[in-house]
């Protein structure tokens, strides 16, 4: 941390993280990282039982693969824009799979993105899927997300609803809707996540913010859809809420809350998951300058 600045630059950034896998499960499907000024939160998509992949890989090699590739990318063009970076390092992970693996499978692993970096005099962020960034600009506090699953998982709840009941068992109409929904991946009127198709990194949500003024960044949160349950389905607080919890007490507290909520609140569970990995990294960028 720093003291005093008198050159008018910007305070450091200051970041913390937490990611801890499902109770029960052994493996984390979520990653966070710090590669200098980059940071983020991958969520790897988890298969369910049964289904082919094509791949001789899982989403934990996947996200762990993908985060060092970025990390490669960022060295070696860091002032290139989030886009490209992320398009290089899912090229670069299709040659890990190296030639044993069908990449144009529509189970192939995939993983969420959610990125941020300190350029300085601003900052720049991508978010790719249904992990949400929260910021803290100014004083307001809004949310970046992409969701673009959200309504194609909606519109699929709506399709799989109109099959006459009685005419599947609920274990074939869960095969067709996870059939459906990857048909939707990576596709026009679908949804986007990083898997095989560099191009899916040009889809992200992106922009960039200042690191001065009265309109300068202060905080920020990446979350994995595990972490933002918090707030989304169990409504423990409010996103300045979050925030404010995770500059008291941590990026820790916020994920044994939702333990909690997971066990006391198994009703407002969502996906066909009894529980999530979940992961927050939190960045404080101090008064604004």
């Amino acid at each position: 941390m720093r003291g005093s600045n008198p050159t008018g630059a910007a305070a450091m950034m200051r970041v913390c993280s937490a990611s801890t896998p499902a109770p029960g499960r052994p493996v984390n499907e979520d990653l966070v990282f710090q590669f200098g000024p980059l940071v983020g939160v991958l969520d790897g998509a988890t298969v369910p039982d049964g289904f082919d992949t094509g791949c001789v890989h899982g989403p934990e090699w996947y996200v762990r693969h993908l985060a060092a590739r970025i990390g490669v990318a960022e060295a070696v063009r860091p002032a290139a824009r989030l886009t490209s970076n992320l398009a290089a390092a899912i090229l670069a992970v299709r040659a890990d799979h190296g030639g044993q693996c069908d990449l144009d499978h529509p189970g192939t692993p995939s993983s969420t993105v959610c990125l941020l970096r300190d350029c300085g005099d601003q900052v720049d962020y991508l978010v790719l899927c249904d992990s949400p960034l929260v910021l803290d600009v100014g004083g307001q506090v809004s949310v970046v997300t992409d969701d673009r699953l959200d309504t194609a998982m909606a519109e699929l709840r709506q399709t799989v609803a109109t099959v006459p009941a009685g005419t599947a068992d609920p274990v074939a109409r869960f095969r067709h809707a996870v059939g459906v929904q990857r048909e939707r991946m990576n596709r026009t009127h679908g949804y986007w996540v990083a898997a095989a198709d560099p191009d899916a990194a040009f889809h992200a949500v992106t922009g960039t913010l200042p690191r001065r003024g009265p309109a300068a960044l202060r905080r920020a949160a990446l979350l994995s859809d595990g972490a933002s349950s918090a707030v989304e389905q169990f409504g423990l607080t409010d996103w300045t809420g979050l925030l404010d919890l995770l500059s008291a007490d941590g990026p820790a507290a916020l994920l044994d809350r939702v333990r909690d909520a997971e066990r006391d609140h198994p009703d407002r569970l969502r996906r066909h998951k009894p529980t999530d990995d979940a992961s927050v990294v939190f960045c404080d960028f101090g008064p604004a300058g």
